[in-house]
């Protein structure tokens, strides 16, 4: 072929095209969802705020020049969901790419045991961090009469919406105070509308397990006296000697308006969970992108749980494997040999 100026010319604007071709598919976004939980409760901001530090868009300027310091061409969302126990079944089934649960779901539904007794165990359950300890809230309204958990037999609770760690919570809570659903009015809410029944006068107490201050509590505390009802002495103890993902935990005074005193509970982890199946360097990227200094400030400044949040304490009652790529990033920080 003789090599003309013209021949140059269309050499030149194919490579081009191939080079922008190339640049186009580089910037692909690839999308990657936290399933958290109801949009009134802890899961829903934290994820909102995790989403946000781990995206950068394609086209985002980069974390050197004062942009996003999130995984490059990576966009994040944080989506309402039933909570723990859907959202291991969610990861299992593939539909999501990964989420939140407590830590005691997570274990059980890796080995098989508790909530999953009898069901194929979710071996490709992978945990990137633990994030915060989710406080065991049992709130109840004045005009109940309940001062203790022994006082809810016979009460309306609402104990969860089925799907829901809470759920599985309760019913450990009530066993351990020598009940079950069955002494108890079971009604199976979101907080948010066990809150709005509680308001109507239709509900005497209801469970919610997340970090404080939960929005749909501190709320419902604003329009009417409520109690914030104890877990604690010989029975909390029971508990937690027979369940050791549970840990002794308290919710300040003040946490919630009229609330005056330190009230006694329990607590498990909140733990960010993902599937085996995701990409080694995706997972350590977005591990990367949780520990480092712009989301140490986004956390801190997003919400009051965000403080508790620590790298320090990402493998704290972490029951399942760590997703390869997460602990790729834990060995290199140093935080596992």
């Amino acid at each position: 072929m003789k090599f003309t100026r013209r021949t140059a010319t269309a050499l030149i604007g194919a490579t081009v095209a191939l080079g922008l071709a190339s640049a186009a598919i580089a910037q692909s976004p690839a999308f990657f969802r936290i399933a958290t939980g109801g949009t009134s409760g802890t899961y829903f901001p934290i994820g909102g705020l995790l989403a946000n530090a781990i995206s950068s868009a394609p086209g985002s300027r980069s974390c050197e020049e004062g942009g996003s310091c999130g995984v490059p061409g990576l966009i994040a969302t944080a989506m309402s969901a039933n909570g723990s126990v859907a959202n291991v079944n969610g990861i299992n089934g593939g539909t999501i790419e990964s989420g939140f649960s407590q830590s005691d779901v997570a274990y059980w539904a890796y080995t098989g045991t508790g909530v999953f007794e009898g069901k194929e165990k979710v071996e490709k359950l992978r945990a990137i961090a633990n994030l915060y300890p989710e406080s065991i809230h049992l709130i109840a309204s004045v005009d109940s009469g309940i001062n203790s958990v022994a006082d809810l037999k016979g009460k309306r609770v609402s104990m969860d919406e089925p799907g829901s760690g809470t759920l599985v919570d309760a019913r450990i809570i009530l066993e351990g105070y020598g009940m079950t659903e069955a002494d108890v009015s079971a009604e199976f809410l979101k907080p948010d509308q066990a809150a709005d029944r509680m308001r109507d006068g239709a509900m005497d107490a209801f469970f919610f397990v997340g970090g404080f201050p939960a929005g749909a509590i501190a709320e419902l505390a604003s329009q009417q006296p409520i109690k914030v009802i104890p877990i604690d002495g010989d029975n909390a103890g029971g508990i937690t000697e027979q369940y050791e993902f549970f840990a002794v935990n308290k919710i300040p005074a003040g946490t919630y308006e009229g609330q005056t005193d330190d009230v006694s509970t329990l607590a498990v982890g909140a733990q960010w969970i993902t599937s085996a199946d995701q990409p080694e360097e995706l997972i350590y990227n977005i591990t990367k992108a949780l520990w480092n200094d712009k989301t140490r400030s986004l956390l801190d400044s997003g919400h009051a749980k965000g403080k508790s949040i620590t790298k320090e304490t990402a493998l704290d009652g972490v029951g399942i494997p760590l997703h390869p790529g997460a602990e790729r990033f834990y060995k290199e920080a140093g935080l596992l040999d």
